[in-house]
This record gives structure tokens, C-alpha cells and sequence, in this order.
């Protein structure tokens, strides 16, 4: 399958990070292969190496980092341009802390972006991503909000609804989204519908369970590639049912409603 050019420029449908090395120096378990449309879950206690896994791949890593890791694109390395340009990025990323300091209108500022991106119908595009972020977001915004104005839960909405469905960035690098202050499931849907290569850092059972596979690091470096077993889809759904509850019941604390015993049997 030949590579697609969109906006001039070459997008892989395929990465690759090498084996590195370990904080000790050990070489690492194996080579890590990653597709479109395949979310991978990075999984460890904190200082195990997930973060330097993000960055390996961010940096598009070519045995320069302190890893020793090399990033090949569909079976290649990338060139300078891939490397270090400052717009066009192949790697976009969605962190716990995302804010704004433009001072634009919401729908002005979607409106502007797919006029950038060349859309056919620019404020169609712009009202769609509009709508997906607020299904995300705890607190609804109008489109008249200042990007200023938003809390930093509805600016991570914004943010991960306008990657999804505008931005073409083929590889999205996602940390710890459950502490966005979003709706994690469907942000992930969301993401997962955009066709990406997907690699998210977790702490959450549920978010691990839902990724395709789950990469377990220690010291530093991975230390097992886990494929998600159809066995584990009886425990994803138990997870998700018990956070749907608790999620019912913390709306209703946040409203001032008053709870019996009944209600969170």
C-alpha cells in the first residue's frame, strides 16, 4: 500500500520504535510495531519509562535519546524536514494540561482551523467539532466563549474533538487522559473513529482494558506486550457498568442532590 500525501506532505500508516535500553543499560524486550486505527495503552507505576516512551516518539527518536530507541515510519527513517518542522507535525499530542492564551471566539477559532486545513465546508466542519466537544466536556460552552474563558476540562474537549475531526496528524500521543476532566470513553471512541495511530499512558483499568493491546514498562523499558483477550471483555463491561454508576451518582452530588441508601446499592 503506497503512503497517502495529504497537505503535500507523505503520512505513514505504520511505526516503528526499535528496541533501546533499559535505566541500567539491558537491552530492551523487543521491537515495538504500532497500525492506523490501533490504540496501544502504556501501562506502569510512575518512573517506570512511559513518558520517555511518548517522547521517544514525539522526538522521532533515532537512537539520540537516552533510550538508544529509532523510530522508523512505514519501514523507514524520517527526514530532517519530518524531524523538526514546526507546523504540519506528524505527532500530535493531548496533555493533562491544555489552556489557551488566544483570546477568540470558540466557533471563530474551529471556523479559522478548517479554513487553514483547506475544508470544503469550513463552518460545517467547525459546528461538528463544536458538538463533538461538547459532548465531552462536564460543563457545556457556548460557541460565542472566549477560548480564555473555557475551564481547562472544556479546553481538553475542544482540543481532543478538533484532533480527531480536523487535525491530520497521523500519530496521536495521549497522557493520562482520565484526568482531562472529559468523558473518557467517548473521547476515546472519538479518537479511535479518527483512523490514528494511538498510544496513550494510563493509570485506569477501564482505558487499558479498552485499548487493543497494553505495553508493560519497568525500569525504564517495556517489559511485555500484552494483546487484549476476549475473556477480558467481561471484566471491561463490569468496570464500565460500576464507573457508569459512579458517574451517576457524582452528577448528582454536583447538583446538590440529596442520596438515600438506595440509590448507590
Amino acid at each position: 500500500m503506497s503512503t497517502p500525501i495529504i497537505e503535500g506532505v507523505f503520512v505513514p500508516r505504520s511505526m516503528t520504535l526499535t528496541a533501546g535500553r533499559d535505566k541500567s543499560g539491558r537491552p530492551e524486550a523487543c521491537d515495538v510495531s504500532f497500525a492506523a486505527g490501533q490504540v496501544t495503552a502504556l501501562l506502569g507505576p510512575t518512573g517506570s519509562g512511559k513518558s520517555r516512551f511518548l517522547s521517544d516518539i514525539e522526538s522521532m527518536a533515532q537512537g539520540d535519546t537516552p533510550t538508544g530507541r529509532t523510530l522508523l515510519l512505514d519501514g523507514r527513517s524520517p527526514d530532517a524536514d519530518e524531524r523538526f518542522a514546526l507546523t504540519g507535525r506528524l505527532v500530535a499530542q493531548l496533555t493533562q494540561n491544555m489552556n489557551f492564551v488566544l483570546d477568540m471566539g470558540v466557533l471563530d477559532f474551529l471556523t479559522t482551523h478548517a479554513e487553514s486545513r483547506g475544508a470544503v465546508d469550513p463552518k460545517g466542519v467547525a459546528d461538528r467539532v463544536f458538538a463533538a466537544a461538547n459532548a465531552l466536556a462536564g460543563e457545556p460552552f457556548s460557541p460565542e466563549f472566549q477560548l480564555t474563558q473555557l475551564s481547562g476540562g472544556q479546553s481538553r474537549a475542544l482540543m481532543i474533538a478538533d484532533t480527531a475531526l480536523l487535525s491530520w496528524s497521523p500519530v496521536l500521543l495521549i497522557d493520562e487522559i482520565e484526568n482531562a476532566g472529559v468523558d473518557k470513553q467517548k473521547a476515546l471512541e472519538l479518537l479511535v473513529q479518527s483512523d490514528k495511530i494511538i498510544v496513550m499512558a494510563t493509570h485506569d483499568p477501564v482505558l487499558a482494558l479498552s485499548a487493543h493491546r497494553r505495553l508493560v514498562f519497568e525500569h525504564g523499558a517495556v517489559r511485555a506486550v500484552v494483546e487484549r483477550s476476549g475473556r477480558e471483555e467481561g471484566v471491561l463491561a463490569r468496570l464500565s457498568a460500576m464507573e457508569t454508576e459512579i458517574s451517576r451518582v457524582r452528577e448528582r452530588l454536583r447538583r446538590g442532590a440529596a442520596l438515600d441508601g438506595s440509590e448507590v446499592a
